[in-house]
């Protein structure tokens, strides 16, 4: 393949260098070290162990096996025993666990009594589990389960909050082998239901309601209509809330009352692609789809993730204040893998104040803080400094993802939050739990790039024509297997829509849907879903780009972009922008946020038009809905372009359907 460089290219500056000291006490550093000890391999940059990672994909992850000392058997052989996309077959007979692998660490007499998950309220009171009470925990409730019907390949389904008991609820059901799935309660009961019919779980666990900012929101009655909605059920088990009614009803069982018991642990081993849990795609357009992932391969990429390219493990405290229906929630099961305990805050992450979050971290002491990029945008306009009343002494590393991190965000967080801290930007998905580009503990981080693939990541950017193309705009591909890739979506029988989905574009290659650019310093740019493309003229651009602009525009609070063919041959961009209270879209504003788009991105970029929109939908991620959106602008129905119950704020998308019934109009009187 051909590499395509700009004549010249300026590097972008340096934001945290890791000192050698740094760098030796790291995991990776660690693992690497013994790579030249049992391997006979020499490693002594990231990206020598990143190129033999993706050289040797059956060598490299079987040492990531052998170096975290996976529990499970028949293990012999090649870790990649047929490389294909999809279709990939990893370790034909081993037979392994997840949950047994997480709680392992209770056997161990230096973290046994630790803590595992700490407990955070939004009126800071704290609560710990250690690992050895938690195992305690997860081996009563997996014996309940067992007498209740719960076997290899039952779906148990949970309708929770982000508290301890989610987590203790997953573990079971994977000791179990059968296959967790799990919804935030805030979703619509009709939004929960569409997705849990797919799986027609055996079992249900359900809450009596939760407190988030500041208010109680009782569940009971959702709850009901999830149960009539779910005919396969046999049982359901309530977690009753500190401010809930306390009563069971409907022959409900008590979740406290089955983790008391004293059981010995048991952990049913499965082949290593048996299905450990169901992950929901946004459904932003359609039915999401149910995305399964394997015991195995989510074992090693937790691994390998957590513990080699973010450096975590024991001593580590990892806080995410994640929607239960985000794939960053799986992150605290996977930190647990590692050994780093974990915070859960099912509270809102600015009750009382926009910098919520940064009262949480130095209550718990947290040393890596995960979040989107907007919440550390929306912290940077607010003006506000969260350093001076707080101890974030700990804190050694922040991961950003979710959408592109604007450079102004990323210099306001070492300037106002922490100087020293490893702030990186990784992009992943739901499809592998994971990441493909991101952060590493060895290399600088350069300004508005992350920092370079992740290990065993074969990604690269391609043209149209499938060339690899370094500095400038490219699809994500992912030339070789990884282990956390899907097993198959629920209810694809005969894999076309899973095939559909990842490798039309370019045959055996997985395609994920995002317009990247390759630094030729080997960093990476994240321009937003491919999908929502705006093409000026012929040349690509990402939104992400303008979006990035805007954020040196204190009176823009949102905002979403979309680009529309039209009829004649032109091409229509319209921003839609929020605006903070007080301020209004004059001529003036509008002046500024043109040329504060041209100035940082280019004259292609500035809009056509820019509208002032009450607010702008998006998913229960944070996600903009770009192309629901344009969907709607090219005559789709609101019905077939929009699926509502994917949206966190519903009611926004009534303003974008008039809008587009008008644009729509007027196209056709022209």
């Amino acid at each position: 393949m051909s590499v395509q460089s700009p004549a010249t290219a300026t590097a972008a500056p340096l934001t945290w260098i890791p000192t050698v000291e740094q760098q030796h006490k790291t995991r990776l550093w660690d693992f690497m070290t013994w790579v030249g000890e049992h391997r006979q391999i020499g490693l002594t940059t990231y990206r020598e162990a990143w190129q033999w990672s993706v050289d040797d994909l059956s060598g490299f992850w079987d040492a990531v096996r052998e170096y975290f000392d996976v529990v499970g058997e028949g293990f012999d052989g090649p870790a990649l025993a047929e490389e294909r996309m999809p279709g990939a077959v990893w370790y034909p007979r081993a037979k392994l666990n997840f949950a047994e692998n997480v709680l392992r660490h209770a056997a161990n007499p230096e973290l046994a009594d630790s803590t595992a998950i700490l407990t955070i309220q939004e009126d800071d009171a704290m609560t710990e589990l250690t690992w050895r009470e938690l195992e305690s925990r997860v081996s009563s409730l997996a014996d309940h389960l067992r007498r209740l019907g719960i076997g290899e390949g039952d779906r148990v389904a949970a309708v929770l909050p982000n508290v301890p008991e989610a987590i203790i609820g997953l573990l079971a059901t994977a000791s179990l082998g059968a296959i967790w799935t799990i919804n935030s309660p805030d979703l619509s009961a009709a939004a929960t239901l569409e997705r849990l019919r797919q799986l027609q779980p055996k079992l249900l666990i359900g809450v009596d309601g939760y407190q988030f900012n500041g208010k109680y929101f009782d569940r009971l009655d959702y709850l009901a209509e999830v149960e009539a909605g779910l005919p396969e059920r046999t049982h359901t088990i309530l977690l009753r809330s500190p401010h809930g009614t306390g009563q069971l009803g409907a022959g409900r069982l008590d979740f406290a009352g089955l983790l008391t018991d004293t059981v010995e642990p048991r952990y049913q081993r499965v082949a290593f692609g048996h299905p450990l849990w169901v992950l929901f795609s946004s459904g932003t357009t359609g039915k999401p789809k149910g995305i399964v992932h394997g015991h195995g391969g989510i074992t090693l990429e937790a691994l390998k993730g957590t513990g080699l390219n973010q450096d975590m493990g024991p001593g580590d405290r990892y806080y995410v204040a994640a929607n239960t229906s985000w794939m960053v929630w799986n992150t605290l099961v996977n930190n647990l893998m590692s050994g780093a305990s974990v915070v859960t805050y099912s509270g809102s992450p600015m009750f009382g104040r926009t910098d919520r979050q940064f009262d949480v971290i130095a209550l718990t002491r947290a040393t890596m803080f995960a979040t989107g990029a907007a919440y550390l945008s929306l912290v940077e306009k607010s003006g506000i400094a969260p350093v001076p009343s707080r101890d974030l002494s700990r804190l050694r590393s922040i991961l950003s993802t979710g959408s592109p991190l604007p450079d102004s965000t990323w210099l306001w967080v070492h300037d106002h939050l922490k100087r020293d801290v490893h702030l990186g930007s990784d992009s992943g998905g739901t499809d592998i739990c994971s990441g493909f580009i991101g952060s590493n503990p060895l290399e600088p981080v350069r300004l508005g790039e992350l920092q370079g693939p992740l290990l065993g990541v074969a990604v690269e950017a391609w043209s149209e024509s499938g060339q690899r193309v370094v500095g400038e705009l490219g699809e994500m591909v992912i030339r070789r297997p990884m282990p956390s890739m899907p097993v198959f979506f629920w209810g694809d029988g005969d894999g076309s829509r899973y095939r559909s989905s990842y490798f039309e574009t370019f045959p055996n290659v997985w395609v994920q849907g995002d317009w990247i650019t390759e630094t030729p310093t080997g960093g990476f740019a994240v321009h937003g879903r491919s999908d929502a493309t705006l093409n000026r003229g012929g040349v690509r651009l990402g939104s992400a780009d303008i979006y990035a602009a805007l954020q040196h525009v204190p009176e823009v609070k949102e905002s979403l972009v979309i680009g529309l063919e039209q009829a004649d041959g032109g091409y229509y961009l319209p921003l839609f922008v929020v605006l903070d209270a007080g301020s209004e879209l004059t001529d003036e504003l509008t002046a500024t946020i043109s040329s504060t788009i041209r100035r940082l991105t280019s004259a292609r970029h500035v809009p056509d038009e820019i509208v002032q929109a009450p607010a702008v939908p998006v998913t229960h991620a944070s996600k903009k809905i770009e192309v629901p959106i344009k969907k709607l602008f090219t005559g789709h129905s609101p019905e077939t372009a929009i699926n509502r119950g994917s949206l966190a704020n519903p009611d926004a998308v009534d303003w974008f359907i008039d809008r587009a019934r008008n644009y729509l109009a007027q196209q056709q009187q022209q």
